[in-house]
């Protein structure tokens, strides 16, 4: 099925006056009132918000997905909201939040809403999208976009409808250092190692880390007076600028491709207790999917 084919004119807003997200939320909500549907709104904003302080749902690129999943529907509705000059926060990417994609479903809706959610997630990603759509006036203007970027909704949940795109990476040139900042910066425990091309070579977690800095840890542990003639994460700090990722990071990782199905990634992350399985096309890395993000995202939604 076309993502378009479940965009409706009447919930396009293409002149949103409203300057937060929170404000957003409110006005677009007035477009399901304005169909003769009494829904509570109060109850719908602050699931919203709820939803919103476990994560950002500012997307980046310009778009920002609202969401929740709540019995103050009875079902799915997919809003969007253009404004013009753009809402006031702040954004990780620093391009303001033009495009907003409300999307509301019942608690009996699982898949479809977040297959929704993916679909136009993909529509955001395209290549010069934002201006395509500030371009715009009327409703079915952006119908047919939506249309001709000819986005689908799957029949099954499948990973690129739950992985991240974006994947914290380092090359074996870099140094553990690198490692350790970019893992600190973002809040990560384990980092994809790809060569110059971005074809994936490896992993790199914190426990390779404190190895690098306990090599004989296996002696401590059967030897509780085993003797420790230097302090090792001391001597560690002091070589961090000279060991480099070659040295350190393993080659036995989980792979999985855009086009699988979620259950099939899930049950083979249970069955051998990974926490992550990095997403290939080709021989390209192309995303990763955690698995408290299934958690996140199936689960609690």
């Amino acid at each position: 099925m076309k993502l378009a084919n479940l965009i409706m004119e009447r919930r396009i807003n293409t002149d949103l006056q409203a300057r937060t997200k929170d404000d957003a939320v409110l006005e677009m909500l007035s477009m399901i009132r304005s169909e003769g549907v009494e829904v509570d709104c109060d109850a719908i904003v602050a699931c919203i918000r709820e939803r919103e302080e476990v994560e950002d749902t500012s997307y980046g690129h310009g778009f920002a997905f609202p969401h929740a999943r709540t019995d103050a529907v009875s079902e799915m509705y997919i809003l969007i909201g253009i404004s013009r000059q753009g809402l006031e926060e702040k954004t990780a990417d620093g391009i303001p939040v033009h495009v907003v994609c409300m999307l509301l479903t019942p608690s009996t809706i699982a898949k479809l809403y977040l297959q929704t959610l993916s679909g136009l997630a993909t529509f955001a990603r395209a290549p010069g999208i934002l201006d395509q759509v500030l371009s715009i006036t009327k409703g079915s203007e952006l119908v047919k976009l939506i249309s001709d970027a000819n986005v689908t909704v799957d029949k099954e949940l499948m990973v690129k409808d739950v992985m991240r795109h974006r994947v914290a990476s380092v090359t074996p040139d870099d140094t553990l250092k690198e490692v350790a900042n970019r893992m600190f910066g973002n809040r990560f425990s384990a980092l994809a190692v790809v060569d110059h091309g971005g074809r994936l070579l490896g992993v790199i977690d914190d426990r390779d880390l404190i190895k690098a800095a306990l090599p004989d840890y296996k002696s401590l542990i059967s030897n509780l007076n085993y003797s420790i003639d230097v302090e090792p994460f001391e001597e560690l700090l002091k070589r961090e600028d000279k060991i480099k990722v070659a040295q350190l990071y393993r080659e036995d990782y989980e792979v999985t491709t855009p086009d699988t199905r979620i259950v099939e990634v899930a049950a083979m992350m249970i069955f051998k207790d990974v926490k992550r399985v990095f997403v290939t096309q080709g021989d390209q890395l192309v995303g990763i999917l955690l698995r408290k993000d299934i958690v996140n995202m199936v689960i609690r939604g």
